[in-house]
C-alpha cells in the first residue's frame, strides 16, 4: 500500500505564488511518474504537470511558464511551484503516484486565488 499526502494549498492574491509538495510512503518499490492534477467545481479533473522518473516534464498549455515541477527521488516527494497565480487556477490539487501497474492519488489540497 502506498501513501500520498500532500500540503501547501491556500489562499493567495493573483499574481502570487505557492509551493506545492507531495510525500509518497509505504510500499514503493519503483516510482514511475509522479504528477498534479487540478479539479475545479463544476469540471473534470485535469493534468497540470508530471515528471517521470528519468526527469521529463510535461505542463498543461495554461500553466507553461508559470508553474515548474520537480521531483527529490531521495525523499520520494514531488514538488509544484506556482507563481502568477490567476483566478482561473482556483481548484483542488491533487497528486498522483505512480507505482507500476498502480496509480495512488493524495487527499487534495484547495488553491484559491482570490483578491
Amino acid at each position: 500500500q502506498v501513501q500520498v499526502v500532500e500540503s501547501g494549498g491556500g489562499l493567495v492574491q493573483p499574481g502570487g505564488s505557492l509551493r506545492l509538495s507531495c510525500a509518497a510512503s509505504g510500499s514503493i518499490s519503483r516510482i514511475n511518474v509522479m504528477g498534479w492534477y487540478r479539479q475545479a467545481p463544476g469540471k473534470e479533473r485535469e493534468l497540470v504537470a508530471r515528471i517521470i522518473s528519468g526527469g521529463s516534464t510535461n505542463y498543461a498549455d495554461s500553466v507553461k511558464g508559470r508553474f515548474t515541477i520537480s521531483r527529490d527521488n531521495a525523499k520520494n516527494t514531488v514538488y509544484l511551484q506556482m507563481n502568477s497565480l490567476k483566478p482561473e487556477d482556483t481548484a483542488v490539487y491533487y497528486c498522483n503516484v505512480g507505482v507500476a501497474p498502480y496509480g495512488y492519488w493524495g487527499q487534495g489540497t484547495q488553491v484559491t486565488v482570490s483578491s
